[in-house]
């Protein structure tokens, strides 16, 4: 069973996911502010969390900052539509997606079920799940990328986004055709998600990420993994 951390200060939107989410089969903790949300997450083993930014106590933002000096586990912000830069910022700091509040229950399902199916049942691989480029070696079984042998800090998204440069050089994906892939879906308005991802695994893999050797983009159409 996958265990989901759910946070919000608004009780009844996580009794209301947590019923969502309990006829999905998932186990569903649940927590008000960010506090609570990270004493969950060190006293139990969490699959998925789903995080609300604006809270007391500790905010989703500072949280999330928390979360990713431990782990790498899927997050989704559940945000207001007025909080679009915040939005921006949690994806900058780490976050793999967000839902915009009031939220569609069957989206909500959708999403979560997307993301542990990504990053949680990843089925039967072995050594052929290794693909190197360069000093940038990407394991797709154990989920771990290296860099000159130094293992590499990336969140679940940067990592798929990775992983589909990497096993297509040269191969030229537009912005809206990653978040297809990645995300699952198609993008409804134009989002920017995609080149915030994009410049963070620059600045992990790059020596020189405003002159990148790896992760170009070609102007106009997108981006592409240079062969070296």
């Amino acid at each position: 069973m996958r265990n989901i951390l759910v946070c919000d200060d608004e009780k009844d939107i996580v009794k209301a996911i947590k019923i969502y989410l309990s006829s999905e089969g998932y186990n569903v903790i649940e927590a008000n502010d960010g506090l609570e949300a990270l004493e969950a997450f060190k006293n139990n083993e969490i699959h998925l969390i789903l995080l609300d930014i604006m809270m007391p106590k500790m905010d989703g933002l500072t949280t999330l900052h928390n979360i990713r000096q431990e782990s790498n586990v899927p997050v989704i912000f559940l945000s207001a539509k007025s909080e679009d830069t915040d939005k921006i910022l949690g994806l900058n700091i780490g976050a793999d997606d967000y839902i915009t509040k009031p939220f569609n229950p069957a989206e909500l399902i959708a999403r979560v079920r997307s993301m542990l199916r990504r990053y949680m049942d990843f089925g039967e691989k072995n050594k052929s799940d290794i693909v190197t480029i360069g000093n940038i070696s990407l394991n797709d079984r154990t989920k771990i990328v290296e860099k000159d042998g130094s293992e590499v800090n990336l969140t679940p998204r940067e990592f798929d986004i990775l992983k589909l440069l990497m096993n297509n050089p040269k191969k030229v994906f537009s912005p809206k055709e990653i978040y297809v892939k990645i995300w699952g879906e198609e993008p409804v308005n134009v989002d920017n998600s995609v080149a915030v991802h994009i410049r963070h695994l620059r600045e992990k893999l790059e020596i020189n990420p405003a002159q990148p050797r790896y992760i170009k983009v070609v102007w106009g159409q997108g981006y592409k993994m240079e062969e070296m």
